[in-house]
């Protein structure tokens, strides 16, 4: 090849479910891979192209170096050529401790305390006068107070950081102090003390305390309510005083006389928090404490000394409570506001704060402001934290892999998303990003797309090339949803998509299902595998809902929305939401809408939840909300996209209960009760059929020194989990044959999804091995045995268990949820926020959910518009069951299928947090104040 390299080439990619994929990446492009939900994107994006890049630039550096940064391991690839040093972004950053905070992370901070210490006027510590600005602290020079001549020195940067010199000693820069709640310690007065009313001496402190606390003067025999005001300071407060007690063991009659000290309620909270040293100790303590803004240092973190510092009139602490566009202007203007000597220094200081907080505009997160505890940030306004901070040093040359960047994003804010990424690549770097969302797809320089389903039915190239390639590509699912070539708006109505529901790789159309449920219908009697297409039974007359690529689902008529009842919530002021007064419908659909920062997740999240949860646990409402009413809810749900499990020894089968029926099945075989074996011994976990070598986990690690820990199939049970006596053990399923004729073909040449298992003749093993899934055992045995199960994805395990009730509808559900590619060993940690989501879904679905409210915070993450149409018809089926689904979300396919919209806005932060529309999506998008019904 003369010249540079124009591109990556990967040859062979084997990671996860991809299967020997060559592809070729153009370096300097902005690059997009899409495909449906499990298709193998991310193993392409992070697994190769990440993986390869970041190992390959490590392994420049020294061995000692090495040892101290966290390294990739080989990637299964026969090779890769002309990559370069990569940097990722990962879909879900994660949650930052209590003493991060957007200025922090965003290190918008540094440049501040830079510039508060530089130029800015001192106090003096003598007299209090405010010495102008000077060279003094840069020259490291002491200031000279121009009113009592004394000579102090000025702070420097570190000495006004929260985090170190600079800190609140009352709460040591965390801007919360925690204080003993006593309403707490006594939730029931009717209660007497030796009824256990102090509920702290129980749980935290020796039972005795009572008889201590008897001796010191108090009744222990009356209710709390009765006892006068004496006796109850000295249970809350009485001092620590020691005493002389005669104490009975509670079994049997012998007793002893003891010296104890009295700790009062208080004290014991007080002590026991002082001696917690991890979270278990911490959640003992903390239902009998309460939160509030430190007393000294009013929230700010900052001691006295670090609030001294002015500058253009106003300190540290007042800086970091603006919004990011109220510091860019401040900040802007303070050069001007200097003596000529000092500009110079403070322009190189501001510049550096500009250059970093414009890169943050662009991305939409002016609203926020500086002192925003991390923690209370969104997974989309962290994601873009991430990325400002990635492109911030001007990089040529480097690979961004980016996964979901547009997580977050209102519609109008993906050109400030895709400037960004623009520039990235003027800079002479290339960007990857996995993506769902059209709009920035169809702005891609190059696309790749993979498929065509998931799980084992992906791990393909379908279709790669410009968007238009793909548009006109009859091999593609994705082209029909990248709109018009002259729009660019990923938005535009192509007709071939009606066809793409039921597409095969093939090329094969059946006809579009209008609900996701008509295809459940065919393989069993599950009971909400036949769910209607209409809402015949939530609506007396309902009207259907026709989105851009064909019928969605079925709405509610506009005059029944409010039938069922409703939820009406009144708000205090929280974060940047004003007061709210908003109405729910009861028994629907709704979808909470608005530009990032709005408000959306501080009224979902932070009023409407806690509100709901008091109500229903008889307790005081949160501070945040003034009132509330709610027809009928009984319980409060929230299905978020956290990881479960925080090992490999999670799995699919154990989380969904599946492994609990089939052990039980085994234990019911002949061979297994000969030998006797019960339920337990077939769990991997703790079973005695578990492999000696691997403990269950079905992997061993290996120190290679100063190489990354290499984690390999374990060599006995090859992956099985399972020792070779399981092997021996089977259970009467379904055939090979039995498979094929159901439909369901076992795995091509035996691989699997991401860390599943494959089941050979008498053995299981990792995907790629040389022994193929066979469902018949050698000598003409027929049956599973228990690992074989475990390596078969939901939809194959779905026919092989049909004898087996239970398993059966727990796979049933699984697969009607869209994740029957998933396989029944492969660990949760694993799975992507949408599969966990869903997966923690699966135990609601069969059962009614009248007064049931569920909360999702942005569930069409990480799903292709395809997919969007599977999880609409889980909602249908929760709403026809009788639950009220609230969703906050940015997806507009989403938004359109939804009974009532919610949009708060207009803007986000200082210009967002009130109600700006609600109704129908018709009638939000005729809303001209509706910044979200403009994309409707």
């Amino acid at each position: 090849m003369g010249g540079a390299p124009d591109r990556i080439e990967v040859r062979g990619a084997r990671v996860h479910n991809l299967r020997g994929v060559d592809v070729d990446i153009p370096l300097g492009k902005l690059m997009g891979i899409a495909g449906v939900s499990g298709s193998g994107k991310s193993s392409l994006a992070l697994g190769v192209l990440y993986a390869e890049g970041s190992r390959r630039y490590l392994e420049a550096l020294s061995t000692y170096t090495r040892r101290r940064m966290g390294q990739a391991a080989h990637a299964d690839v026969d090779d890769v050529r002309y990559v370069p040093a990569a940097l990722a972004l990962h879909q879900r950053p994660s949650v930052p401790g209590v003493r991060s905070t957007f200025g922090t992370m965003t290190e918008l901070l540094n440049s501040l305390r830079l510039l508060f210490s530089r130029v800015g006027s001192h106090a003096c510590p003598h007299c209090g006068t405010y010495a102008p600005p000077s060279m003094a602290v840069a020259a490291e020079q002491p200031i000279v107070c121009t009113s009592c001549g004394q000579r102090f020195w000025g702070p420097g940067a570190e000495d006004m950081a929260f985090n170190s010199g600079g800190a609140c000693p009352t709460c040591s820069g965390t801007g919360i102090v925690r204080t003993v709640n006593e309403a707490a310690l006594v939730p029931d007065e009717s209660k007497t003390i030796n009824e256990g009313a102090v509920l702290p001496w129980g749980s935290l402190m020796w039972d005795l305390m009572k008889q201590v606390c008897g001796e010191m003067g108090v009744r222990l025999d009356v209710p709390f309510r009765d006892l006068t005001p004496a006796e109850r300071d000295i249970v809350f407060h009485g001092p620590a005083e020691k005493k002389h007690i005669l104490y009975q063991a509670k079994k049997g009659d012998n007793f002893a006389e003891l010296d104890f000290t009295y700790y009062n309620a208080v004290y014991t909270v007080e002590n026991a928090l002082a001696k917690a040293k991890d979270e278990k100790g911490l959640a003992r303590v903390a239902k009998f404490l309460s939160e509030g803004p430190c007393p000294d240092c009013g929230g700010t973190r900052l001691s006295a000394a670090a609030r001294g510092p002015r500058v253009r009139g106003v300190n540290l602490a007042q800086a970091a409570e603006m919004t990011l566009d109220e510091a860019v202007s401040w900040v802007d203007g303070v050069p001007a506001s200097l003596p000529a000597e000092l500009r110079p220094m403070a322009v190189s200081i501001c510049e550096s704060f500009l250059h970093t907080a414009r890169r943050l505009l662009e991305l939409g997160l002016g609203y926020l402001s500086l002192d925003r505890a991390g923690a209370t940030l969104s997974t989309g306004e962290r994601q873009r934290v991430q990325l400002a901070r990635a492109v911030r040093n001007r990089t040529t040359g480097v690979m961004y892999v980016l996964d979901e960047p547009s997580i977050g994003l209102h519609p109008a804010n993906i050109d400030g998303l895709l400037g960004v990424m623009r520039d990235l690549i003027a800079d002479g770097n290339s960007v990857v990003m996995v993506d769902h969302d059209t709009r920035i797809l169809s702005q891609a320089d190059w696309l790749v797309e993979m498929g065509p389903e998931a799980g084992a039915g992906g791990g393909h190239v379908v279709a790669q090339g410009t968007p238009a390639d793909l548009r006109a590509n009859p091999a593609s699912i994705i082209g029909p949803y990248l709109g018009s070539e002259d729009d660019g708006s990923g938005n535009a109505f192509d007709a071939r998509a009606a066809d793409l529901h039921g597409k095969s790789e093939g090329g094969r159309n059946e006809p579009l299902k209008a609900n996701a449920a008509v295809e459940r219908a065919e393989h069993s009697d599950h009971a909400w595998s036949d769910l209607s297409t209409d809402c015949d039974d939530v609506c007396e007359a309902g009207s259907v809902v026709l989105g851009e690529f064909g019928e969605w689902r079925s709405r509610c008529s506009i005059d029944d929305l409010f039938a069922a009842g409703a939820i009406h919530m009144e708000t205090n002021a929280l974060h940047t939401v004003h007061p709210l007064v908003v109405d729910l419908p009861v028994n629907r659909l709704i979808a909470v809408t608005g530009m990032s920062g709005s408000g959306k997740t501080t009224m979902v999240l932070e009023e409407l939840i806690p509100a709901l949860t008091s109500v229903i646990a008889g307790e005081a409402l949160p501070c945040a909300v003034h009132s509330i009413t709610a027809d009928g809810i009984s319980r409060v749900q929230l299905v978020d996209a956290t990881p479960i499990g925080a090992n490999v020894r999670s799995t699919v089968a154990t989380y969904s209960g599946v492994l609990d029926d089939l052990r039980r099945a085994f234990a019911r075989t002949e061979v297994a009760k000969a030998a006797g074996l019960k339920a337990g011994a077939f769990s991997y976990n703790t079973g005695k059929l578990r492999c000696p070598t691997c403990d269950g986990t079905g992997q061993v690690s290996l120190d290679v020194q100063f190489l990354p820990d290499v984690d390999v199939p374990c060599p006995d049970c090859r992956g099985s989990r399972y020792s070779a006596q399981a092997d021996a053990i089977r259970w009467a399923g379904k055939t090979k044959e039995t498979l094929a004729g159901k439909g369901v073909a076992p795995n091509p040449d035996g691989a699997h999804a991401a860390g599943a298992l494959v089941g050979g003749a008498g053995r299981a093993s990792f995907a790629g091995a040389d022994e193929p899934l066979d469902f018949a055992a050698p000598g003409g045995e027929s049956g599973h045995t228990l690992p074989e199960l475990m390596a078969m994805s939901v939809d194959e395990a779905l026919v092989a268990c049909t004898s087996l009730k239970k398993a059966r509808e727990r796979l049933q559900t699984l697969h009607d949820l869209g994740i029957g590619y998933l396989t029944l060993g492969e660990a949760t940690p694993a799975l992507s926020g949408g599969e966990a989501q869903r997966l923690k879904l699966a135990s609601e679905m069969g059962r009614a959910q009248d007064g049931s409210l569920f909360v999702f915070d942005e569930p069409t993450i990480g799903l292709h518009p395809r997919d969007v149409r599977t999880l609409l018809g889980v909602f249908q089926h929760l709403v026809e069951q009788g639950a009220t689904v609230v969703v906050i979300e940015h997806d507009l396919d989403f938004i359109r299928n939804a009974d009532y919209v919610v949009d708060l806005g207009p803007g986000g932060g200082q210009a967002g947090g009130r109600i700006v529309a609600t109704g129908t999506p018709e009638q939000i998008a005729a809303n001209p104040d509706s910044m979200t019904g403009r994309y409707l």
